[in-house]
């Protein structure tokens, strides 16, 4: 057998659907190794959240164990928690791909490209600032839709698609992580634990300094290098046909009408993060906002009802992958919650944390949730298990409330695009497969993971406070 032949017959990452189901048939082998518990659920009157009682916490006889049928059945049914997610995706990637066809989005990388030439970096650096901002915002999910837009921007720059993957997944990690306005992590922690709403902002601007540097960083170095050696690409055989082709075609041009779609386009993401933040939209609302879109989209360009529905099915097809894989990320939470070994897994970690130094039990604390967030991706979902308990044991540790919610942030943040749960529906849209991935980002990764415990030792040894 040749060396080509034994190349190609090696290791291959397999597909991200099946990496899913196998997490999935991971958790039916936890099911049986993992005794069922329970916390008792109560409403805190103050904000309406439901929470668990810490102190309710018992050993329970799973009526309800995972069968055969069941691990199968919770495909059907992680689509049916996830159909908020799904939805949302179809009809915003949808919608979006009408501007795509319309050559505005093109014109416009055009446009970018005619005053960046030899600074092509530069506009890495805008586009990353960009995802930073959407991350900030609390964004997740409803970003996904502009990833293949970086990677078409990484594209037009002369980079792989790696570093349209990076800017976008990479910026919205440092933005989510840094919590300044994260209503899914710092709002819902800050609230379960009696602290005023998004307050202590000033220490996590700093993080977000810290970790926006240090993907930027990333970043750089990996365009540099591919720069000046395509081979080193991680996408290395794709680069090198990208890199050969003839790229003399005909630039698309900016016109009236383009500029008129770009512009709704920006409206569109002004009125999506405003209503994100100070309106408290959900999915709902947002995929309202990208259906009066297209219909906005449809008059500017003078497609006919019926080439626009035609053209929405072309774009909504096109992130079928991921949409399925948002559905088989929510099979995994099925499964955990009828196994009931959720709350016993939180209750090990609270047992670990008695008579523990302050520093000690931040740091199990810190990997605890980083490493959980591979089972449970949902960070709001977390908080209202894990922050109860943390409460409690933070004033006997004396350990700032602030501090704890701080670190529960960065533990939930930093993997949410590293671990498989959620990193794969992000990576099907980019097209990237996830040994990739790890390649290209466990550096930066490893990087935020070590500033991060640094800066709650700081948080910690400061007093970081409620304001």
């Amino acid at each position: 057998m040749s060396k080509k032949e034994t190349k190609k017959s090696g290791f291959h990452m397999p597909h991200v659907f099946i990496i899913l189901l196998l997490i999935m048939l991971f958790v039916v082998i936890l099911s049986y190794v993992i005794p069922s518990g329970s916390y008792e659920r109560i409403t805190d009157e103050a904000t309406g959240i439901s929470v668990v009682d810490p102190d309710t916490f018992q050993y329970v006889e799973n009526e309800d164990p995972i069968t055969f049928l069941d691990y199968f059945e919770a495909v059907y049914n992680g689509f049916v928690n996830g159909a908020t997610i799904m939805g949302t995706l179809f009809i915003s990637s949808g919608m979006i791909y009408l501007l795509e066809v319309s050559g505005a989005f093109g014109a416009g990388i055009n446009a970018i490209l005619k005053r960046t030439q030899g600074k092509e970096f530069s506009v890495v650096f805008i586009f990353y600032t960009i995802f930073v901002i959407f991350g900030v915002l609390g964004y997740g999910e409803a970003a996904y839709p502009f990833y293949p837009l970086a990677v078409s921007i990484g594209f037009a720059l002369g980079y792989d698609r790696m570093v349209g993957t990076g800017l976008a997944i990479v910026g919205s990690t440092v933005g989510f992580t840094s919590g300044l306005m994260n209503m899914f992590t710092t709002g819902v922690s800050q609230q379960i634990v009696g602290l005023p709403m998004f307050s202590g902002i000033g220490f996590r601007a700093v993080g977000l300094a810290v970790f926006y540097v240090i993907g930027l960083i990333g970043l750089y170095t990996y365009c540099r290098k591919i720069k000046k050696d395509p081979s080193r690409s991680i996408v290395k055989e794709e680069y090198m046909n990208q890199k050969a082709e003839d790229r003399t075609e005909q630039m698309e041009e900016m016109t009236p009408r383009r500029v008129l779609g770009l512009l709704a386009f920006l409206v569109v993401i002004v009125i999506q993060g405003y209503g994100c933040i100070r309106l408290g939209w959900s999915f709902a609302q947002i995929a309202a906002l990208y259906v009066i879109f297209g219909i906005v989209l449809s008059i500017i360009f003078r497609f006919g009802p019926s080439e626009a529905c035609q053209l929405f099915c072309q774009g909504a097809v096109r992130v079928f992958a991921a949409a399925f894989a948002v559905g088989l990320a929510q099979s995994v939470v099925v499964l955990m919650n009828q196994a009931c070994i959720m709350d016993t897994i939180v209750h090990g970690m609270a047992s670990l944390l008695e008579n523990r130094s302050a520093l000690l039990a931040l740091l199990i604390i810190f990997v605890f949730v980083t490493l959980f967030n591979f089972l449970v991706v949902s960070g709001s979902g977390k908080a209202v298990i894990i922050m109860p308990i943390l409460q409690p044991l933070g004033k006997i540790l004396n350990i700032n409330q602030q501090v704890l919610v701080l670190t529960y942030q960065y533990g939930d943040g930093i993997t949410n695009s590293f671990w498989p749960g959620s990193s794969l529906v992000q990576l099907s849209m980019c097209g990237v497969d996830y040994g990739a991935w790890i390649r290209f980002c466990w550096k930066i990764y490893l990087s935020f993971i070590v500033s991060a415990f640094i800066l709650i030792m700081i948080a910690h040894g400061i007093g970081y406070g409620p304001f």
